[in-house]
C-alpha cells in the first residue's frame, strides 16, 4: 500500500489496522490448525525388519491408508528392540514375531492384548556347495553339523525374533554357543537384510525368514538348504501399546490399524503379497 492509499484519518487508520489484525489472526489460526489435524492422523508402528525389508509394509500401508485415511510410520527394528520401543511409549502398536517375548510384554502391562495376524517360516540358507553337509529337513541336525565343521555362520545377534529362534535351535541341537563360538560364528547386530548381505559376502550359513529371503537380491552363491521342519514355523502378532501406561498412545487410530489387519480386507491384502508368484506371508487371524 502506497502513501496515497494508506488511511490518513485517525479513525480510518485504526479501522484499517484492526482489519489487518483480524485477517492475520484468522490466517494464523488456519495455518496452525491444519498441520495439527494432519499430524493427528498417523500412528507409529514398531515392527520387525522382516516385515519392512520383505516389502510387506510397502504393499499393505497404501491399502490401509486408502481404507482409513490414516498414515502409518514404521520403525523397523529387531523384535526385542521393537518391544522396548513399545515399553517406552515411543510407538502406538508393535507388530513382531517372538511369541514368548510378546506374551511377557502383555503380562507386564505394556500391551493390551496379543493378536495373531499371519505366519511364514524360517529357512537355513548356506553355500550351494554345502561344506557342512547340512542340507535336509532337520534344523537342529543341520546346525550341529555346521558347528562341528566350524563352517562360517552369520547370526543377526540383535535380540530379534529371528535371533531368538536361532538361539532356541542351537540349544535344541545341543550346541553351547558360549563354548563352541569362535571365528566361524559372526554376529552382525543388524537387521535381516544387512545380515544376509554379510552372509553372501562371506559365503556363510544363516537363518532367515523366508519373506526377506524371497525379496533379497544379493544372494551370491547362497541357496536354501534346510526347510520344512515344523519347528521353523514363524508366527507374527500385533499388540496395542497400553494407553494406561502411556496416555499419548493413539488408541483409537491404532485400534483401527489392528482391526484392519485381522479383517477380511487386511488378511486378503497379506495373502495377495507375492514375489515371483510366491506368497511371502500367510494370514491366520482368528476373527
Amino acid at each position: 500500500m502506497t502513501s496515497s492509499t494508506r488511511p490518513t484519518q485517525p479513525y480510518a487508520r485504526r479501522a484499517w489496522l484492526a482489519s489487518l489484525v483480524i485477517v492475520w489472526l484468522g490466517t494464523t489460526a488456519t495455518l496452525v490448525g491444519m498441520p495439527a489435524t494432519a499430524q493427528d492422523k498417523f500412528i507409529t508402528v514398531a515392527s520387525t525388519t522382516s516385515t519392512e525389508q520383505s516389502g510387506l509394509f510397502g504393499h499393505l500401508l497404501p491399502l490401509f491408508k486408502k481404507d482409513s485415511g490414516i498414515d502409518v510410520r514404521v520403525v523397523a527394528l529387531g523384535t526385542g528392540q521393537a518391544l522396548d520401543t513399545g515399553r517406552r511409549g515411543d510407538a502406538d502398536v508393535v507388530f513382531v514375531h517372538d511369541k514368548v517375548a510378546e506374551e511377557k510384554f502383555v503380562a507386564d502391562g505394556f500391551g493390551v492384548s496379543r493378536i495373531e495376524v499371519m505366519y511364514n517360516d524360517f529357512v537355513l540358507v548356506g553355500p550351494k556347495g554345502d561344506p557342512a553337509a547340512a542340507a535336509g529337513r532337520d534344523i537342529t541336525a543341520a546346525l550341529k553339523k555346521v558347528a562341528d565343521a566350524k563352517a562360517a555362520f552369520v547370526s543377526r545377534g540383535d535380540k530379534s525374533g529371528t535371533h531368538a529362534a536361532e538361539l532356541r535351535y542351537w540349544k535344541a541341537a545341543g550346541v553351547e554357543l558360549d563354548v563352541a563360538k569362535g571365528p566361524w560364528y559372526r554376529e552382525t547386530g543388524s537387521g535381516m537384510g544387512p545380515a544376509l548381505n554379510t552372509a553372501s559376502g562371506m559365503n556363510a550359513y544363516i537363518l532367515t525368514d523366508r519373506g526377506t529371503w524371497l525379496s533379497f537380491k544379493n544372494r551370491g552363491d547362497l541357496a536354501v538348504l534346510v526347510e520344512g521342519d515344523t519347528r521353523l514355523f514363524n508366527q507374527y502378532g500385533v499388540i496395542l501399546v497400553n494407553p494406561s501406561k502411556h496416555a499419548h498412545v493413539k488408541k483409537d487410530l491404532a485400534q483401527k490399524f489392528i482391526d484392519w489387519l485381522v479383517s477380511a480386507s487386511g488378511q486378503k491384502a497379506i495373502a495377495d503379497y507375492k514375489i515371483g508368484g510366491e506368497q511371502l506371508f500367510f494370514p491366520n487371524a482368528k476373527r
